[in-house]
């Protein structure tokens, strides 16, 4: 066998060695509906529901630990996980982290407002003297997080964030536009709150995985098969169960002749191992 062959079927194997030394890769996040849902010990959610199944076509088992997201970052920087479900894919945090070229979802982060203390909100600069409800260790917009305009206060849960705004202790609340609004209908607040129109930014979340020894044959293989699952008719139904949207779905296969070419590289290896 190549030099190169070897290098390949060895990566590949220590990208499968959870479940070959019976071992569980060890995944973190924070419960936020429809994203990731955990009501009395049972846990659903879109992007938890799509990771899940992805693994099992790979083989893989899985450990799950929902905590709060600062808890969440800092077992990956110890060193206490191997991955995170539903992380920004920013340049602060490629050092540590390997992403799939395959995204999960997208958030929309938009504002809410209290009907009964309403803002305007078309830039930045209206947000001006404005005390912000934020989730700790939440990334929205370079521009929004380092802005001096305003104050940013957290809160310790989305339910915490809604209580503070329809109290008047925030004049604004940021979040994701699915989860907003059904906070709104399961906290009972449509006739206290609303979304402004204008969205803030739009992000998409991924699986995201420590930098380990054959971690990055692993990301690709994620990669590949996510891709793969969103091209099929559960995929749109799992979307329109947990967001009432149904997606466009992609094409068999893909256009782009390098997206091809990568994704028959992890084929490749795949089959290299068999």
């Amino acid at each position: 066998m190549p030099l190169t062959s070897r290098l390949l079927f060895a990566a590949l194997l220590a990208s499968l060695s959870f479940s070959a030394a019976g071992e569980r890769l060890r995944i973190v996040t924070e419960p936020w509906s429809p994203y990731v849902i955990v009501d009395d010990k049972q846990v659903s959610g879109l992007d938890y529901e799509m990771t899940n199944i992805v693994f099992k076509r790979l083989g893989i088992d899985v450990q799950w630990q929902f905590l709060p997201w600062k808890r969440c970052l800092m077992m990956l920087e110890q060193g206490d996980a191997d991955g995170v479900l539903d992380i920004f894919k920013v340049a602060e945090r490629e050092d540590l982290l390997l992403y799939p070229t395959e995204s999960l979802s997208d958030v929309n982060w938009v504002f809410f407002q209290a009907n009964a203390r309403p803002h305007a909100f078309h830039k930045l600069q209206d947000l001006q003297g404005l005390n912000i409800g934020v989730s700790p260790g939440y990334l929205y917009s370079p521009d929004f997080d380092d802005s001096a305009l305003f104050t940013r206060e957290p809160a310790p849960s989305h339910e915490a964030n809604f209580g503070k705004l329809v109290r008047g202790r925030i004049d604004l609340m940021v979040t994701d536009r699915v989860l907003g609004q059904r906070m709104i209908d399961q906290l009972n607040l449509q006739d206290q709150v609303s979304q402004l129109p204008e969205v803030l930014s739009r992000r998409a979340l991924y699986l995201a995985v420590r930098r380990n020894v054959g971690m990055d044959l692993l990301v690709a293989r994620f990669g590949a098969e996510l891709k793969r699952f969103k091209r099929e008719p559960a995929y749109a139904q799992l979307v329109a169960r947990y967001t009432g949207e149904l997606p466009a779905i992609a094409p068999a296969l893909p256009t782009d002749p390098s997206a091809i070419s990568a994704e028959k590289t992890v084929e490749q290896h795949e089959s290299s191992a068999l």
